[in-house]
């Protein structure tokens, strides 16, 4: 695909579909969907429906998202770091300015069914006890069973 001005624009980087263990965030054995992706917060959805009566939904969100590259489902997630050189890539791909770079991390996407990245300020795991969203304006409780920071990252 060209690029407005005529030139072949440069695949984003993609990382290595063989991550080392010790660069597991998390492991989560449901398949989630991409469930939604909204523009004015930056904010990326994926979601695992509630199964049975003992496994609730879980919603993983991904907040100031600066670039993405996803496929539709993950079978039997798993988060993992990256290493620097392809942060470096990736940053430098996504325009991100140097002055954001501190509050940013990258996280790959591992699953049976795909691969995939984001590059994002923040990662947080809900727990819903039904599947359906509370009518607009409703107040929501959050039930955080997980999250990630750039700084968790660089303090472990």
């Amino acid at each position: 695909m060209k690029s407005f001005d005529g030139e072949e624009p440069a695949p984003l980087p993609v990382p290595s579909p063989s991550c080392a263990p010790d660069t597991l965030l998390l492991r989560l054995d449901r398949t989630f969907r991409v469930w939604s992706y909204g523009v004015g917060h930056s904010h990326l959805l994926l979601r695992s429906r509630k199964e049975g009566t003992d496994r609730p939904r879980l919603d993983l969100h991904f907040e100031a998202v600066d670039v993405m590259r996803l496929v539709r489902r993950y079978e039997g997630l798993e988060l993992h770091t990256v290493d620097d050189d392809m942060s470096a890539r990736l940053y430098k791909e996504s325009g991100v300015p140097a002055a954001l770079r501190d509050t940013r991390l990258v996280v790959a996407l591992r699953s049976r069914s795909g691969t995939g990245y984001v590059q994002c300020g923040r990662v947080v795991v809900d727990r819903h006890g039904d599947d359906e969203d509370p009518p607009p304006g409703t107040a929501r409780v959050r039930d955080v069973v997980w999250g990630l920071r750039p700084s968790d990252i660089r303090s472990a």
